[in-house]
């Protein structure tokens, strides 16, 4: 049996794009997901166990079963202002069930694995540029989750010949350029899904948290960074430790930034019009300004951004909203089925576990 990619957190946003990029280069690829953010039928081409990687039983079945040789873990909370509240579930959810997942990785001899983390790993850089070697002074307890992963996965793997790729997301937008998946979580509060939200109607209007930083115009600036090529960058990790790379720990952003109001402004250009905006406090745990120095990732990887233009960034998001709205058909990996064992490793089907 070939061997198999485990990509835990794969019927979510980012998760459902890097499986799709994955399967279209032929790889064998299982999703584990407890769809409590995810959707089934966001997973195209892969098997789906429905379960939580807190489960080191069921897990460790899966790894052995599926003779999984590579994880690439992206399931985690990612609301900042919502770890600021409840620091307790991101300490559970990201740290400990990164270390569980290690812990199983450890006990099936998987020899590579790609963590998904974050910018918020930086906390506030005093230029508003990090590249990979910049202080990790997280200031939410989102980051700083994500950090503790990134210690985690480095210590265990000094100690046990495993290989890693960390990447350290920025800000994540667009949608699948073909329109065959995107961002449907409820109650998103992604600046980009929630703007055209607004745009298509499913909003009154959209509130900008802080309006007196530092920056050009008032609002936050950030590095947006498109879907796919995001999803790249993963297939591109993976290629990197299968050809023997070392470990590394690279950013994933296009080394710009844009404000809030400059997304908006796009978002107003592909839509034709204005959108409602009204203006709101700042939010606990969020930070001025944050880009990407993404010089390492495109030399290490050979990394190219494709997407590299707010306008095309928007666009996709934009066309994606008036397909949900359009309620077309979308492809499905097929029914869940209830039930205590692992399917086949030929079913089509998705288990729960």
């Amino acid at each position: 049996m070939k061997s198999c990619i485990l990509v835990t957190g794969g019927a979510g946003y980012i998760g459902s794009h890097v499986v799709l990029q994955l399967v279209e280069r032929g790889e064998r690829v299982v999703v584990l997901d407890d769809l409590s953010t995810g959707f089934a039928d966001a997973v195209i081409g892969a098997e789906l166990v429905v379960g939580d990687i807190g489960d080191t039983g069921s897990v460790l079945r899966l790894l052995r079963e599926r003779r999984v040789d590579t994880v690439l873990h992206l399931a985690a909370r990612t609301v900042v202002s919502e770890s600021v509240s409840d620091p307790l579930r991101y300490y559970a959810g990201n740290a400990c069930a990164t270390r569980n997942l290690l812990w199983c990785c450890a006990q099936a001899g998987v020899a590579n694995f790609v963590f998904s983390s974050s910018a918020a790993v930086y906390g506030m850089p005093a230029s508003g540029v990090a590249d990979e070697l910049a202080p990790t002074v997280p200031i939410n307890p989102y980051g700083a989750s994500k950090l503790m992963g990134e210690w985690m996965l480095r210590d265990h793997a000094a100690a046990s010949g495993l290989r890693f790729a960390v990447l350290r997301y920025f800000n994540v937008a667009g949608s699948d350029v073909r329109g065959r998946i995107g961002p449907v979580t409820r109650n998103a509060t992604l600046l980009t899904k929630v703007a055209c939200e607004v745009a298509t109607g499913k909003r009154k209007h959209l509130a900008i948290y802080g309006t007196d930083f530092a920056t050009p115009d008032g609002t936050g600036v950030r590095d947006y960074v498109h879907v796919d090529d995001l999803a790249r960058a993963h297939f591109d990790a993976l290629t990197y430790l299968r050809g023997g790379g070392e470990s590394v720990v690279l950013n994933c952003g296009y080394g710009r930034g844009y404000s809030v109001r400059d997304v908006l402004r796009a978002v107003e250009r592909a839509n034709g019009g204005p959108i409602p905006v009204v203006d709101a406090p700042r939010r606990a745990g969020d930070v001025p300004l944050l880009i990407a120095d993404a010089t390492k990732i495109r030399r290490v990887l050979g990394w190219v951004p494709r997407y590299d233009d707010i306008d095309v960034i928007i666009g996709s998001a934009l066309a994606w909203e008036h397909r949900i709205d359009a309620r077309t058909p979308r492809p499905t990996s097929g029914r869940v089925l209830e039930g205590a064992a692992l399917p086949r490793p030929d079913s089509p089907h998705a288990m729960v576990v």
